[in-house]
């Protein structure tokens, strides 16, 4: 088995951790690459370890590891762009919802790739494109598309289309856009619905919205959602955000969002993980009366 190793949030306490998954890993003879930084890293900590250093991504790998929480499972995505090496989030922070497993169950993780005791989720992504050029590597996100004030107290009016046709002009403090893998991150805190990650499906949710009638929509993830941003405050601009990639960009600039063309897998170890993990994760059930 040849796996790739990442820990996007090179901190003593994820190194650490990481290095303990590595030595785990080679005790169970995998091969293991990771890039430079995370390389001097593991050799100060034993000079004598035996790993590689990759080049460019490639199909070759069985499997992407990414060591941490949530947010580093978001830069995974970023760092595989489109290839399609199935990512196992291997979980030391907290809550942990895109994350396949614990760092304490990684030794039963590892011998149900090795015997193909898992299933891939296939992850729907958004991706945008705005009558400006923007500086954005990966206009990708796999949570969220974020529009949302900037410098002001004051709300935005949000011209919304869906195919074309006039959708409403939200006032509020901004408006998500979320895949359903997304649903339990900024959409739920805003009140959005929960949904299956691989239900085809984009949610709409205003933030804070200054009509109290409007709504959290459900729509086909073959729709083409059209955006322009409006501000009643001062300043010109207003913040679009990709996942954890935040940029300003003009008022009145015409922003399209749509799924994107590919896919990312993760790896699930048990069925109907997601409903295991709305008891575990979000205490659903969790009352005196039961």
């Amino acid at each position: 088995m040849k796996i790739i190793l990442i820990c996007p949030f090179e901190n003593e306490v994820s190194i650490k951790a990481s290095f303990e998954i590595l030595k785990l890993l080679l005790k169970e003879k995998i091969s293991i690459s990771v890039d430079k930084n995370l390389y001097k890293a593991f050799k100060k900590l034993d000079r004598n370890i035996e790993i590689n250093i990759y080049g460019n991504l490639n199909s070759s790998a069985d499997f992407l590891f990414c060591i941490g929480g949530d947010g580093s499972m978001l830069k995974a995505v970023s760092f595989l762009k489109q290839n399609q090496i199935p990512i196992l989030g291997i979980n030391i922070g907290r809550l942990g919802f895109l994350t396949g497993i614990q760092k304490e169950k990684l030794n039963n993780g590892i011998h149900s790739l090795k015997s193909k005791n898992y299933s891939l989720v296939n992850r729907d992504l958004l991706t945008l494109k705005i009558n400006r050029k923007i500086n954005l590597e990966f206009p990708y996100a796999l949570n969220e598309i974020t529009v949302s004030r900037k410098n002001t107290a004051s709300l935005v009016s949000i011209e919304t289309s869906i195919d074309k046709i006039k959708l409403s002009k939200y006032w509020a403090d901004g408006l998500i856009i979320a895949t359903p893998t997304g649903s339990t991150g900024y959409n739920l805190s805003s009140g959005g619905p929960i949904m299956l990650p691989e239900t085809p499906s984009m949610l709409i949710t205003p933030i804070a919205a200054h009509n109290l009638n409007v709504r959290p929509l459900v729509i086909p993830n073959d729709s083409i959602i059209e955006l322009k941003v409006d501000g009643q405050g001062t300043g010109s601009d207003h913040f679009l955000s990709l996942d954890s990639k935040l940029i300003s960009i003009p008022y009145k600039t015409k922003i399209i969002i749509t799924k994107a063309s590919f896919s990312v897998k993760t790896v699930q170890f048990q069925k109907n993980e997601f409903y295991n993990d709305l008891s575990e994760k979000l205490f659903w059930g969790l009352d005196k009366r039961n």
